[in-house]
């Protein structure tokens, strides 16, 4: 594991983390390293998001439909070769590549991780 500054409980609390549904999944040609380009709903308090995501060697994008994911959505949004990802989907660096973060259950988009 690599080293990691401290953080407190209250630094945590300021990450809005929450479940979103993936409506739509293509490719991202642009992109250096192989991606998809995401829209995400996050609920009817956020809406719909895009997402840049890592996440090719696991995953197809029509497998990706209607799969729920978390997403971290209070990051400024950030320009990949043009395309602007606007929420932070969460996943782990595990073997073979990025594996998705899911609820175990079918929850409401915008429901909030507590």
């Amino acid at each position: 594991m690599t080293e990691k500054s401290q953080v407190t409980f209250d630094d945590f609390l300021k990450l809005d983390i929450r479940v979103g549904k993936i409506i739509e999944a293509k490719p991202f040609e642009k992109a250096r390293k192989p991606s998809y380009k995401l829209v995400v709903d996050m609920g009817p308090e956020i809406g719909k998001k895009n997402s840049s995501a890592q996440i090719t060697e696991h995953y197809t994008p029509q497998e990706l439909i209607g799969k729920q994911v978390l997403a971290v959505v209070n990051f400024p949004p950030r320009n990949i070769a043009g395309f602007q990802s606007e929420i932070l989907v969460m996943g782990t660096y595990s073997e073979g590549g990025v594996v998705l973060i899911t609820p175990d259950k079918p929850v409401q988009p915008g429901d909030i991780l507590g």
